[in-house]
């Protein structure tokens, strides 16, 4: 670590861990951030994408949560009502793996982490309201999980269906697509593979256009990259069904280039497709057989790969192309996936790679219908996917690309064989699992009315509190269906004997909507009090990790706009701003065992100070860059703590009410610039001019003047400010000066000062004189100063005047009052 010898120890005169003991129990007992203090004043919403209780914080949570807290504490001084609400995003498969591991049941596990993550925010000073305190897995919250899936349930944006899923081997469950990094279970790293099973789904996919046209309110006030992120993952892409005849039976395919089908020379279905299984002809299925049991064991991002040789097999059928009557042979390949479009593609190897790389191992046809100016693919190996006009297309030569989309489609219209389309790459949302502690599906299963809901007064639907150990140990299927005692129920509509559904809720979905919990949390008659929501809702600043970027900011855009639809939001997005933190990293790496590399976040908090660490993290770059713990010195925050500290007492030692211009205007320069800066996010900058500051002030402290009323009112002023970082020091501060905290007068209780105009304004500003281009004489002008006066002074310079020599100048270039630019004849 990039510190000084010695780093660890308090500097003379400040112990940052009795200053910490002294001010956190006044906090609690004043509790100044309970939301709604501020009756009347305009609210204000900061969230911080809540934790899960995996252990203590780590400094990952330490940034996270020290950039929040700056923007809530912030705007609580600027006099708004501020909600900065805490909970826990508990349910989860680490839980249900300690459980099996201790032998115990995952809330043991669960809640005694949550206790100890509590007490160290609690310690780290970050402002929660903890009236808001929530808990995903307690009944109280995940029963109104429930009455939201019955209420997707009624409107048809729920339902389940036998599908061919994503399955961790490892932790035997289903994942989502989002939930599968290269191929690889983003929890565990497991390879995915393909498992049939009958699933629970949202049908998100209802939304896709809403979700991504609704992305112009965010412009602006979210990561670009995260809008970018989210757009590629919908992936809307505009085109044409077109309808292909195999044995008297019509295919669909999906296609952007209608305006190519002239050279579409074989047509592929996805092997894993059932279209393929019905398609295949009796003497080619043990060999397409064989081939689909292959293609199974392989992942969806294997399959895309541009890397592996192309594979497939001949189904023994052909498909007729609607505009020139060609028969096509069909393919079954695992390049083509089950569930984009239809499952079959028209393939165009001219201006296709995979189709051209398909084409040359099974020696098919390769057409050219656009004429880029490039050379034949078939000779070359590589397809020409440029702009061009149309040749060997019929009715469509001599068109551009535009123009022949929209003569083919017409075409495929007037012949009633197609039709314009929009497609996307979005599926609905997978949220059915196969482990214990998670939100159970309120849904029997009754052998006369099938899936029938739970009654709303039947909820919650409780998990049995008497599984643990090796009970949740994963078989393949949910660890609750081998509890007969909880499945075996009554069906709500007969009465008769009935099963309940067995899986539970992917976490994602708790964490889609607690947000709106927050702003009501005890409330009994819904998910929450909509005219609480209406009060503080949407969030005005969210704070998180880019890496929920698809998963969670997407689904909870997505229940927003379905409450919306449900007549309980009068909003659309929930957060109006996203700020992404970069990660805490260590000698150039990410944090990880396995390099020995780990940093200790309590063991950092118990060497320097909360104070020290939030102050370090946020001063060493922009939130959202990464930051390398070992070149930082939270060792040298502190022992500038300490001169701050110091600085104070010598200020207070001092007598009389004296003023003194510069550290007047030092002050409000700085409550001025550090003002805009939080409020550009430029959280970092302001430290530096808190450093600035200081410097100015001990600058006159040492000095003759001793200017007792200025610096005084500077101390008040960095107080305020620096409690927006470093909650403490700040406090002790605002104590030394004289402030009853134990009364009720605290800092973090204060007003954000404000900066008087007129120190402002320089006195004096130094003007720059070129000649030739390079810097001849330095002027100190008025910052008012005309353009005719600052010529004049300029051309009177000594300097200037010698160098021109008697000569007048060719021109000469004003920009007052920095700069004047003199070109010699």
């Amino acid at each position: 670590m990039a510190v000084d010898e010695g780093d660890g120890a308090s500097p003379e005169g400040y112990d940052p861990h009795a200053v910490q003991e002294r001010w956190l129990p006044v906090w609690e007992r004043l509790d100044l951030n309970r939301a709604g203090r501020r009756p009347g004043a305009e609210k204000r919403y900061v969230l911080d994408m809540f934790p899960y209780p995996s252990g203590d914080l780590h400094m990952g949570h330490a940034e996270a949560w020290a950039i929040a807290d700056v923007v809530a504490r912030f705007w609580m001084r600027q006099g708004y009502d501020v909600l900065h609400p805490t909970g826990w995003d508990s349910f989860g498969l680490p839980a249900e793996n300690a459980a099996i591991k201790r032998g115990e049941h995952p809330a043991a596990w669960t809640y005694a982490n949550i206790d100890v993550q509590a007490e160290s925010f609690k310690r780290y000073g970050i402002s929660f309201d903890w009236s808001t305190r929530l808990h995903t897995s307690d009944p109280e919250y995940y029963r109104w999980t429930q009455w939201l899936f019955l209420r997707f349930l009624e409107r048809g944006l729920a339902y389940r269906k036998n599908s061919a899923v994503n399955w961790c081997p490892v932790d035997q469950t289903v994942l989502a697509n989002e939930q599968v990094v290269a191929g690889k279970c983003e929890r565990c790293g497991a390879e995915v593979t393909k498992r049939e099973l009958t699933q629970w789904y949202f049908k998100i996919t209802e939304y896709a256009d809403r979700l991504l046209d609704d992305m112009q309110k965010l412009e602006g006030n979210w990561p670009d990259r995260v809008l970018l992120m989210q757009k590629n993952w919908i992936g809307r892409s505009t085109g044409a069904h077109v309808d292909f005849l195999v044995n008297d039976r019509k295919v669909t395919v999906f296609t952007t280039r209608p305006d190519t089908l002239y050279g579409a020379t074989f047509f592929v279905v996805a092997a894993d497709a059932p279209l393929a299984d019905e398609l295949c002809a009796p003497e080619r299925r043990a060999a397409f057989e064989a081939y689909r049991a292959e293609t199974r064991k392989l992942s969806d991002i294997d399959r895309q790969s541009t890397e592996r040789p192309k594979t497939g097999v001949f189904l023994g059928v052909t498909a007729t192309n609607p505009l020139n009557g060609e028969e096509l042979s069909v393919f079954a390949a695992d390049y083509v996936l089950a569930d984009y479009g239809t499952g079959a593609i028209m393939a165009v190897p001219a201006h296709d790679q995979r189709d051209l790389d398909f084409a040359r191992a099974f020696d098919l046809p390769v057409r050219v219908v656009v004429d880029t100016g490039e050379e034949d693919p078939a000779v070359t190996g590589v397809a020409t996917s440029g702009d061009g006009a149309l040749v060997n297309s019929g009715p469509l030569d001599g068109l551009r690309k535009a123009e022949a989309i929209e003569k083919a489609i017409e075409v495929l219209e007037e012949r009633g064989t197609g039709s314009r389309a929009v497609n996307y790459r979005l599926r609905d949302w997978l949220l059915s699992r196969q482990r214990f502690w998670g939100t159970p599906i309120p849904v029997v299963h009754c052998p006369e009315h099938g899936e029938v809901a739970v009654p709303d007064d039947q909820l919650p639907v409780r998990l049995p509190e008497d599984m643990k150990g090796a009970e949740l140990q994963p078989k393949g299927q949910s660890p609750l269906a081998s509890n007969d005692a909880w499945v075996n129920t009554t069906c709500p509509v007969c009465g008769g004997p009935a099963k309940r559904d067995t899986d539970t809720m992917d976490t994602f979905v708790d964490s889609s909507w607690y947000y709106l919990r927050y702003c009501s949390p005890g409330y009994e008659d819904g998910p929450f009090d909509v005219d609480k929501v209406r009060e503080w809702m949407p969030v005005d600043q969210y704070v998180g990790g880019v890496e929920h970027a698809i998963l969670h900011l997407l689904y909870s855009r997505f229940f927003t706009k379905v409450l919306h639809d449900m007549g309980m939001l009068d909003f659309v997005e929930p957060f109006t701003s996203l700020m992404n933190q970069g990660q805490v990293i260590n000698q150039g790496k990410a944090m990880s065992k396995s390099l020995g590399n780990g940093v200790d976040l309590g063991s950092q908090l118990s060497q320097y100070g909360v104070d020290a660490v939030r102050l370090t993290i946020i001063g060493a770059g922009p939130p959202e860059d990464d930051i390398d713990w070992a070149t930082v010195s939270p060792g040298g925050t502190l022992r500038w703590l300490n001169r701050v500290l110091r600085l104070t007492d010598d200020v207070m030692a001092l007598t009389g009410d004296g003023r003194d211009a510069t550290v007047d205007k030092a002050v409000a320069k700085t409550v001025d610039e550090v003002t805009r800066l939080v409020e550009s996010h430029r959280l970092n900058v302001a430290i530096a001019r808190f450093h600035e500051l200081v410097n100015a002030m001990r600058k006159a402290v040492d000095g003759e003047a001793k200017p007792a009323g200025s610096l005084r009112d500077g101390l008040t002023s960095l107080a305020v400010m620096l409690g927006c970082y470093a909650p403490y020091t700040a406090e002790e501060i605002w104590s030394r000066l004289g402030h009853d905290v134990d009364a009720g007068d605290s800092v973090h209780d204060s007003s954000w000062p404000t900066a008087d105009p007129a120190l402002l304004v320089d006195d004096a500003v130094i003007c720059v004189v070129q000649v030739a281009g390079k810097v001849r004489d330095k002027l100190e002008v008025s910052p008012s100063i005309g353009e005719d006066e600052l010529r004049a002074r300029a051309l009177a310079s000594p300097r200037v005047v010698e160098l021109l020599d008697g000569k007048e100048p060719r021109t000469v270039i004003v920009r007052a009052p920095k700069l004047v630019n003199v070109v010699p004849g």
